[in-house]
């Protein structure tokens, strides 16, 4: 572990804690310059990641709108148990150059990518699928040659990128794109998340420059941030539902959106009230207006097969169940992306869950930045008094520094009370609270497999734009379950139900059958069920029949329920959310070091090429035949930029003063002018010999900062 972990503990005696006094903690701050946004069409386009300020590589600041503006509106069908949605991206070249633009925006983890059109004046161009290499070849020769070219790549499951090419002065090209996604469903209610944002990830120091680099760390990390004082926000976003589930609804709520809602019952229309800024994600939620709807089983018959999606609920009430005594280690994220409403939330939500121990508990607190403090060397009995000296030491944390979440989790894993986690009449449960905005993924989630079912691993997304796929995996491969808080006033709300499937046993052992038949399931890797969270199971065979029959224990009982495959509704969406979730298994089994990396490969692409779906290794790319752009012309390249998420603290990120410090001697005049013609959309046009100062600048305050920190260690 590294010295600076150590370090900090030392800076948090128990006095300080016991007086509830603020407690100042020293951060290591690592300053660094931008990378430029522009480059000529024969300029590489993978480039090393750049750096960042405090915690973020790759990741610059934007003073100036781009020349490129970006628009964006969202098109939802909901049927049944899945959505169908469709993006279409506005990209309106406002300057006198050609232009080449690049966005990162973030998806549903488990939405399945599975079309491509670009419009260009008159003219629609339908993308097709290739591998990944393929792809961009065939987008690099069309850039090169003059030619319009839209591609669509997938850098993490939530994670994609657009990028389009031979944009000319004035012209404006649509990217759309569409895909299918699940709808989520807990405690009875059904809800759709819309994500908006990709929050700027944080690559650990350890990944670069060795074997277990995150290889493509520049694609998750290199979009550059809005200054927030501009007083414009970026890629204006409107949204429009149809909300059709097979069932009257009620209960139906924007969580985040202000929107107007038409239309009957069973078919209402719910739009954005307004264009609002791509800063935070959206999310629909609803009920049944009757006590038990009539939904659970779908299948879809095709060429290749049939596929079938069944919903399976656990028992609703478990509150009679004895419940173990139980080891709760609550690890919570005080880094800089934390900083402003995230960290008020994390806070709360911690004092909420410490507020439920029991006598009979065991319990620690885990604090990380880019360093970590245990509250206690091992878990603790939960009495008044540790409780109480834990709430201190929760009020007392502030946000600041890089977001090493490696060293916190191995930590919580290892803790050494009650016997190392051997006694099996002890439930471990692991409650981490963070917006997981990290690239290095795949590290956390082979930590917990190595673990191997010891703990279960609850996950708490802070925020109003968390890293859900991280979430999602981490809590699936650990036993437990992902919750979101996106406001401080969701706290109690949110945190409740879930400290109340904490304190119940869950369905645990699971196993599947199917008689009279034969089903490709997925998941593979069956997760406990607890109460109110429905077992969601996609399969693939050649004829649809027989019984799915699941089965487990729950509090050291027998349960079981049985579902009859010829009952399913239709549904025209299970096949590619079969082929993302299938995917997901081959993902997961390659973190946890059971396929090797071509293997994986070789797996997912021939997998996205039979489900014509993006994926690790399949892109998705259009191109029009016509040349455009002027032989001798010059191609710029521009990153657009993304709007800092809401509630997200711009000085606690970058460092105080970072947005006046940003030179833009080069791009202010144009701006201007730009803005008045455009879409109110995204921007960036920072020169090079703003850049190069800028660079010293900042390489002269860190080596001060340097030698201070010596300084004082020596001292």
């Amino acid at each position: 572990m590294p010295h600076s972990l150590s370090l900090r503990r030392a800076l948090i005696p128990a006095a300080v804690l016991a007086f509830g006094a603020p407690i100042a903690l020293a951060v290591d701050a690592t300053t660094v310059a931008a990378a430029d946004e522009s480059a000529s069409d024969d300029a590489s386009g993978d480039e090393g990641p750049a750096t960042g300020t405090l915690m973020l590589r790759g990741q610059g600041i934007v003073r100036s709108m781009p020349a490129v503006r970006l628009g964006t509106d969202i098109d939802v069908t909901v049927t049944g148990q899945t959505a169908r949605v469709r993006v279409v991206q506005a990209f309106r070249n406002t300057s006198g150059k050609w232009m080449e633009a690049s966005y990162l925006y973030p998806l549903p983890q488990d939405g399945a990518v599975d079309s491509l059109r670009m419009v260009v004046g008159q003219r629609v161009i339908v993308g097709h699928i290739e591998p990944r290499e393929k792809a961009r070849a065939t987008y690099e020769a069309a850039k090169a040659s003059g030619r319009k070219a839209g591609l669509v790549e997938q850098q993490r499951p939530n994670m994609f990128t657009t990028m389009v090419a031979n944009v000319g002065p004035g012209e404006t090209v649509l990217i759309a794109i569409e895909y299918q996604a699940p709808v989520g469903q807990a405690n009875g209610t059904f809800s759709l998340r819309l994500p908006l944002i990709a929050g700027p990830r944080y690559t650990p120091p350890h990944t670069l420059g060795t074997v277990d680099a995150v290889a493509d760390a520049n694609a998750v990390t290199a979009a550059p941030v809005l200054t927030p004082g501009l007083g414009e926000t970026v890629n204006p976003t409107s949204i429009a539902i149809r909300l059709a589930p097979g069932f009257e609804v009620a209960n139906l709520i924007s969580r985040y959106h202000r929107v107007n809602i038409t239309g009957p019952l069973g078919d209402r229309t719910i739009k954005l009230d307004g264009r609002v800024p791509a800063d935070r994600d959206f999310v629909l939620e609803w009920r049944s207006a009757s006590a038990d709807p009539t939904l659970g089983l779908f299948a879809q018959h095709t060429a290749k097969g049939d596929y079938v999606m069944a919903s399976v609920t656990p028992p609703a009430d478990t509150s009679s169940l004895p419940t173990p005594p139980r080891e709760m280690v609550f690890v919570i994220d005080n880094s800089g992306s934390m900083g402003g409403d995230s960290m008020e939330e994390a806070k709360a939500s911690l004092l909420h869950a410490l507020g439920t121990l029991r006598p009979q508990d065991h319990f620690n607190v885990i604090r990380f930045d880019d360093t970590m403090t245990r509250l206690f060397d091992h878990s603790v009995a939960a009495t008044p008094d540790q409780v109480d000296l834990a709430r201190r030491f929760a009020g007392s944390l502030e946000a600041q520094g890089g977001t090493e979440m490696l060293p916190a989790l191995k930590a919580a894993l290892a803790d050494a009370a009650t016997g190392g986690g051997s006694d099996p009449s002890i439930l471990r449960q692991i409650v981490f609270l963070t917006d997981g905005e990290i690239s290095n993924e795949r590290e956390m989630v082979a930590a917990i497999g190595a673990d191997g079912g010891r703990s279960h691993v609850f996950m708490v997304g802070i925020g109003s734009a968390p890293n859900d796929y991280l979430m999602e995996r981490m809590s699936t491969i650990g036993g437990g379950l992902y919750t979101h808080i996106g406001a401080s006033g969701e706290v109690t709300a949110k945190m409740m139900p879930l400290l109340d499937v904490l304190s119940h046993p869950a369905v645990r052992d699971l196993s599947v059958r199917v008689e009279g038949g034969s089903l490709e399931l997925t998941p593979s890797r069956l997760p406990d069920v607890y109460a109110g969270r429905p077992l969601v199971l996609v399969g693939r065979t050649d004829h649809l029949s027989g019984t799915l029959t699941v089965s487990g224990t729950i509090g050291g009982k027998a349960w079981e329920r049985r579902v009859d495959l010829a009952s399913a509704l239709p549904s025209p969406a299970i096949e590619k959310v079969w082929a993302r979730s299938r995917i997901s298994d081959i993902e997961a089994d390659r973190a946890l070091g059971k396929l090797e990396d071509e293997q994986a490969d070789a797996e997912v692409e021939r997998i996205g090429m039979e489900s014509t779906i993006v994926t690790s290794r399949t892109s998705l790319v259009a191109v029009d035949e016509t040349p455009s752009r002027p032989a001798g012309a010059r191609l710029t390249r521009e990153e657009l930029p993304i709007n800092l998420p809401a509630g997200w603290d711009f000085d606690t990120l970058f460092g105080q003063g970072a947005a006046s410090d940003v030179a833009d001697p080069q791009g202010s005049g144009d701006s201007a002018a730009m803005q008045a013609a455009a879409l109110e959309l995204p921007q960036t046009g920072t020169g090079f010999l703003g850049l190069l100062g800028r660079g010293l600048a900042l390489l002269l305050a860190s080596l001060a900062g340097f030698a201070c920190l010596l300084r004082q260690r020596a001292a």
